[in-house]
């Protein structure tokens, strides 16, 4: 069975873009492939953060995993810092990287622009954790979405190099994009990705109550004129429309055909109704689900994760020339 890895970071708030566009799918990829999905808690450096919420939001990110139905049976559920050696391959992999490599990302640049001097090495050096955290357990597979083809890019590129310059060691992973649900945009701006970091009106959060998500619903942004039609002048009902086909299982085609002379508000009102009506299970799943659970299944999904990354750190490091102890 080839091997995926994904992850998700603890920033900021879990929304159903996270959950349509990534964790839903690998409900049906756990059973496919041999599957690692990981809390990406040293990812969560790159920008300022408070210990407390970071501690808390990677047993969140672990409940949102079970609660979704991640089962830790079938896959391997565990936090990035407890397997050292993300940090020993990320240093090595560090070695065959090019710095203008790291300055060309987009989301570096994004993330920087206008403001270079707050910009930390943790971003910067950002993709070549990502590579190190796929390399380490030679995946062949990972989900990704449009916005991250770029890093998968340069995984690939130092796992060719790594082979060429040292020896074949890695796979080179292919990136599995799940193209529709994979770019969802906020609720307050089409242009936009809905984004974990966002201000609470730019999406709805997993845990949101059906008030909050009504409200939410009620106030996003639509186009002008009256039609509910996916089209390139109409971006924000097609994002709405696109939000609607993913969690009633519906072309949007169909949904068009539905509203049909309806208004925004009917369209916004059973919109809303619909996500919770969607997440109300999750939602009792995740009540249902503690802080000790989740450090349990971290804690015995580290176990395996650290057994296979030990195999291939000991095999990394005796092809730099690094001595490993007796």
């Amino acid at each position: 069975m080839e091997r995926l890895l994904s992850a998700v970071a603890p920033t900021g708030t879990l929304h159903i873009g996270n959950y349509v566009g990534a964790i839903r799918n690998w409900l049906v990829l756990q059973h496919r492939y041999d599957s690692f999905f990981c809390v990406a808690d040293l990812h969560a450096l790159t920008a300022p953060w408070r210990p407390l919420d970071l501690e808390n939001g990677s047993l969140d990110v672990a409940r949102v995993y079970l609660a979704s139905g991640i089962d830790p049976s079938v896959s391997t559920i565990f936090l990035q810092s407890q397997v050292p050696q993300h940090a020993e391959l990320c240093w090595i992999l560090a070695s065959l990287t090019k710095v203008p490599q790291l300055q060309r990302m987009t989301q570096y640049k994004d993330k920087t622009r206008g403001e270079k001097e707050k910009g930390n090495l943790a971003l910067l050096s950002y993709p070549v954790l990502m590579a190190a955290d796929i390399l380490l357990y030679r995946a062949n597979v990972v989900p990704v979405g449009e916005d991250q083809t770029q890093h998968l890019e340069l995984v690939r590129l130092l796992a060719s190099r790594f082979n060429t310059v040292l020896g074949e060691t890695f796979p080179i992973p292919s990136a599995l994009i799940e193209r529709q649900g994979a770019r969802i945009m906020g609720l307050d701006d089409p242009a936009r990705k809905m984004s974990k970091t966002a201000p609470p009106h730019n999406h709805i959060a997993l845990t949101d109550t059906p008030d909050a998500i009504r409200e939410k619903i009620r106030k996003a942004v639509t186009d002008p004129g009256k039609e509910i039609a996916l089209r390139p002048d109409k971006p924000a009902i097609s994002n709405l429309l696109t939000i609607y086909s993913l969690f009633a299982m519906k072309a949007v085609p169909e949904i068009e055909e539905m509203y049909r002379g309806k208004s925004y508000l009917a369209f916004k009102n059973d919109l809303a109704d619909l996500i919770i009506n969607a997440l109300r299970p999750f939602q009792e799943a995740l009540a249902s689900i503690g802080e000790e659970k989740a450090r349990e299944v971290l804690a015995e999904g580290a176990d395996k994760a650290r057994k296979i990354a030990t195999e291939t750190i000991r095999d990394v490091k005796e092809k730099v020339g690094l001595l490993m102890p007796d």
